[in-house]
């Protein structure tokens, strides 16, 4: 399969692979090359891909910040507005575990917080039309 990372910037992996690990809401599968066509929502994680099928030396772990993947026939896209690549898995799980994790949550903050900006408009709109 043809495997390709997408960052807003940049395209930070673009290589040939037999298999895809990766984890989506409803937990972890595996992609293999005559797997079915498929797109599905990524969380926050360690994505690990294998370049061959007959040595471990051949597996890369990327730390990845959610993302949306695409499996079309022998293309494979993730795109990903974080990633990074490093050979020790225990920094990868940490970087998962401090910044992408965090970053969820200051994003689920803001939203609160246009969502209550949201909802005082509309009541001062309608405050308005009821003293009109």
């Amino acid at each position: 399969m043809e495997f390709k990372i997408l960052l807003p910037t940049e395209i930070l992996i673009e290589t040939s692979v037999k298999k895809i690990i990766a984890e989506a809401e409803n937990g972890y599968f595996t992609l293999l090359p005559n797997h079915i066509d498929c797109v599905t929502a990524l969380v926050p994680g360690i994505l690990t891909f294998f370049t061959s099928l007959t040595s471990d030396s051949d597996k890369q772990s990327i730390a990845v910040d959610g993302g949306i993947l695409v499996k079309c026939d022998r293309q494979v896209w993730l795109s990903t507005r974080n990633a990074v690549s490093s050979k020790d898995l225990n920094s990868l799980r940490q970087t998962v575990d401090e910044e992408f994790k965090r970053l969820d949550e200051q994003q689920k903050k803001a939203r609160c917080a246009i969502a209550r900006l949201e909802a005082t408009i509309l009541r001062q709109f309608m405050a308005l039309e009821k003293g009109v």
